[in-house]
């Protein structure tokens, strides 16, 4: 995935939790929406390790096309 295709789908991500976000605040959240927000913040959170990948790979001189996404639990683990 190309930087620019990976920017795009995480502006799609961030829309969709804008909105998921901006409904529980409304009624609270269904089940439906709890678990839909779960699975989207934990793409992002892919997505966003994917493209520190990609750049690492790029200072050091390797081919950034070579970064592949991670499993969502090693995602998950890391340290913040």
């Amino acid at each position: 995935m190309y930087e620019d295709d990976l920017f795009q789908y995480i502006e799609k991500l961030v829309d969709e939790e804008k909105t998921l976000r901006s409904r529980a605040d409304e009624d609270g959240p269904s089940d439906e929406d709890r678990q839909r927000l779960r699975t989207v913040e934990e793409r992002l959170d892919q997505c966003w390790d994917l493209l520190r990948q990609r750049r690492a790979k790029a200072e050091f001189g390797e081919d950034p096309d070579e970064a592949q996404p991670r499993p969502v639990d090693e995602v998950e683990s890391y340290r913040q």
